[in-house]
């Protein structure tokens, strides 16, 4: 069964974020544009690869008005001590959520019960708290950022631009698609 337009369940976790612990809940994503970014284990070989990727473009994401949260079935002080003592993590500025019992990865069925640990998981969610876009990948397939932000700003144009449609590689600013009036390709 597909996710996509399914509103998220509550939830409450403790997030490791800029040397603090604070909660992030539901309510929390609620305002604005948010980002649940799975992955499998803090101290692991892909998954600092990923972290450190989406850290070089948080800026952007800030100033799209998506927020990211990094999510892993790891406590709140192993995010610390990862953060702490990782080269490429060390510049993760953004909330780390701790799902230890796994709970918010099975409720967005991205919880692999045979390994106890989050897929490689991330869905975008619009501020209504629907997910709108996600992708699950391999656990030894790490994902894009730039990619991401693509995505997110795709979603956040077709929810403003009601009967537009982004077509593949689109960017902003680039031409969109009007189902019904461009046929057969042509714009």
């Amino acid at each position: 069964m597909s996710l996509l337009r399914h509103e998220i369940e509550d939830f409450s976790l403790t997030a490791y974020h800029n040397g603090k612990l604070e909660t992030v809940s539901k309510q929390t994503l609620l305002k604005g544009w948010s980002v649940l970014f799975f992955y499998p284990a803090d101290f692991s070989f892909v998954c600092p690869t990923e972290l450190a990727d989406l850290a070089d473009y948080y800026d952007q994401f800030k100033a799209v008005g998506c927020e990211i949260y990094a999510c892993s079935c790891d406590t709140e002080w192993s995010h610390q001590a990862w953060h702490d003592s990782s080269e490429r993590v060390k510049n993760v500025t953004f909330p780390m959520l701790s799902d230890p019992a796994g709970d918010l990865a099975q409720s967005f069925d991205a919880f692999n019960e045979e390994t106890g640990l989050a897929e490689r998981a991330d869905f975008i969610i619009n501020p209504q708290g629907q997910i709108v876009a996600y992708e699950v990948t391999n656990s030894s397939v790490g994902r894009d950022a730039a990619e991401l932000l693509r995505r997110v700003q795709a979603c956040q144009y077709v929810a403003d631009h009601g009967e537009q449609v982004c077509p593949a590689n689109w960017h902003p600013g680039d031409k969109t698609l009007t189902p019904g009036l461009d046929l057969a390709g042509k714009l």
